[in-house]
């Protein structure tokens, strides 16, 4: 069975840090979709696809934590990671209850990020869901 690359959908309003991300991503091995918005990403009804979600928490429009909830109440089981620039214990407490996988504040360690990641790989590995 060949295998594929993960894929990591990034949802950050910058777009600088949008391609930050998904040139580390892709120098680990890792392919990343990138999106503006909570809305743009759930319009794309991809929801399901990716390995796991990287959210930014403060977005224009519905917040990354709004988003997080959202998907668990839908049923979703995509990992997510929060990232923010902007931390704040009712936010971090919130995404952690919705049952984010990690929580890092910005300027991001990428090598902390990409070890989050794959621990998020190596878990759906496990049970079957990659």
């Amino acid at each position: 069975m060949a295998q594929t690359q993960p894929v990591v959908a990034i949802v950050d309003d910058d777009v600088f840090i949008q391609r930050a991300l998904a040139r580390l991503l892709y120098t680990a091995g890792w392919q990343a979709i990138t999106f503006t918005s909570a809305e743009a990403f759930l319009q794309t009804g991809m929801q399901a696809a990716p390995n796991c979600l990287v959210l930014d928490v403060w977005l224009s429009g519905m917040t990354g934590v709004e988003l997080l909830e959202h998907l668990v109440e839908t049923g979703s089981t995509l990992p997510v990671v929060i990232i923010t620039g902007r931390d704040d214990l009712q936010m971090r407490m919130r995404a952690i209850q919705a049952g984010a996988v990690a929580y890092l504040r910005k300027p991001l360690d990428g090598q902390e990020l990409l070890q989050a990641l794959q621990a998020v790989l190596d878990r759906r590995c496990l049970s079957g869901g990659a």
